[in-house]
């Protein structure tokens, strides 16, 4: 009898020992990463001819999709064009926000155009990689996402420690008790007594004012202020390009003017039926551009450049004339290609394409590369009078200006003409005067008479 119970007990406890490392299996592959949905079935199977010794423990794990759902993610820095190697960041977005799939996070400013990252998908930021205006490369690791539409109404991980900094000590539950709810405060704090000493308060003359309050005191009084803000890639590399070609060419700048009341009748003659059949406005852009393609086929030097490396002149059978467009970030040169097979709708479709992309950002590196002739339109901002600077490594830039009513000797009497000064900024290393000179003309004759382009003359 005392036998019998002795073995009955060992069994009992080989049992229980099994258990227990069962349990450990258990807590081992939660911390591997399952989540905290999985489940495990102890199957306890043995036949009736089977001693109490041979029992067997089966372990089932069934994991759940909730960790991939709600999974963090590492967003990179997308690759940029085969010019580009490096850029700025810019964030939109801070660590805790919100967002929605496809929306901007961020935005790196290159030396050409500035690049916006989107959010792979809907959830809450976590953790930014990189600083507000440091330097990424392609690949470079930008910023972490919990996805999932749960994570948009958690708690950012930032305030967590604050949130349980908060719980008072006395409240923490006991060790090896079940965690129990919050008790929901059913009546209003009770109002601390005011202190007796607070009922002394000083007159209003006797307090000093902040320095908060003396700041809009200063600002009335003139108070010079001045503040610092960093150059972006942009602005940085259009500076160094525009010096560049300061040291680099032998710039001259000639100068006429044209008559735009022909252009101007036109305009108003056919602008209806031209919006009619080509949905789109005719403007006065897409003839100094025709021309000036009329012009350069005239005039290859103005077309060409000059290779320093190899100390060749290069010169070109197409016209590719890039358009300055002011943008808040800078100035960009959007290129419209081969014009000499153009007519006015096809340049006036496409400046509306580019521009509108500059506006929005949308500008890529592609639509900037190469061009070789420029054309700057300073008359939409009023400009009466300049003398562009080239935009290298072209020889040549175009510079419009504002149309004013001025008075013109025309067939030996005074009129009063709509008139526009134009200003050829030229590589004088490669073009001569001869050469500026009969370029202008050939510009103020297409768009004083467009029908100079229908003759070839």
């Amino acid at each position: 009898m005392l036998s019998h119970s002795r073995c009955l007990s060992r069994t009992l406890g080989r049992s229980l020992s099994a258990l227990s490392q069962g349990n450990n299996v258990l807590a081992g592959r939660t911390a591997s990463g399952l989540s905290a949905g999985s489940r495990v079935l102890y199957r306890n199977s043995p036949s009736r001819s089977e001693s109490l010794s041979s029992v067997v423990f089966h372990v089932r794990y069934f994991k759940t999709s909730a960790a991939h759902r709600d999974g963090v993610v590492t967003v990179n820095t997308p690759p940029f064009s085969e010019s580009i190697t490096e850029g700025d960041v810019r964030w939109e977005k801070a660590v805790g926000d919100s967002v929605k799939e496809d929306e901007v996070v961020c935005e790196i400013e290159t030396d050409k155009t500035s690049l916006q990252v989107p959010s792979p998908a809907a959830g809450v930021i976590t953790e930014l990689l990189v600083p507000d205006g440091g330097r990424v490369e392609a690949g470079n690791p930008l910023f972490k996402l919990k996805k999932g539409a749960a994570a948009a109404a958690s708690v950012p991980a930032a305030e967590a420690p604050a949130a349980a900094a908060s719980v008072p000590a006395a409240e923490a539950p006991a060790a090896g008790a079940p965690p129990t709810p919050a008790a929901i405060p059913v009546a209003m704090p009770a109002v601390p007594p005011v202190p007796a000493q607070a009922a002394q308060s000083k007159p209003v003359s006797a307090v000093k004012p902040s320095a908060a309050a003396a700041e809009p005191a200063a600002a009335a009084h003139g108070a010079r202020t001045e503040s610092r803000v960093k150059m972006n890639r942009m602005r940085l590399r259009i500076a160094q390009r525009l010096k560049e070609a300061q040291q680099t060419c032998a710039m001259l700048t000639t100068f006429n003017e044209i008559d735009m009341s022909n252009i101007q009748e036109m305009r108003k003659l056919h602008k209806d039926g031209f919006l009619k059949r080509h949905n789109i406005k005719l403007g006065f852009m897409s003839a100094f551009v025709k021309a000036s393609a009329h012009a350069l086929m005239d005039q290859p030097s103005v077309n060409g450049v000059i290779d320093d490396t190899t100390k060749e002149i290069v010169y070109r059978d197409y016209v590719d004339i890039s358009v300055a467009v002011a943008t808040p970030k800078g100035l960009v040169v959007p290129v419209i290609r081969n014009v000499e097979t153009m007519n006015f709708a096809d340049i006036e479709k496409t400046i509306n394409g580019l521009g509108e992309k500059a506006r929005n950002n949308l500008l890529a590196v592609e639509d900037m590369d190469g061009g070789t002739f420029t054309i700057s339109n300073g008359g939409v901002f009023g400009s009466m009078f300049g003398t562009p600077i080239i935009n290298p490594p072209q020889s040549a830039i175009l510079g419009m200006h504002g149309i004013f009513d001025r008075p013109v000797a025309v067939g030996g009497k005074v009129e009063i003409r709509p008139m526009m000064y134009v200003a050829l900024t030229y590589d004088h290393r490669l073009v001569d005067g001869r050469e500026a000179v009969t370029f202008l003309r050939k510009i103020k004759s297409v768009v004083e008479d467009p029908r100079v382009l229908l003759l070839d003359m």
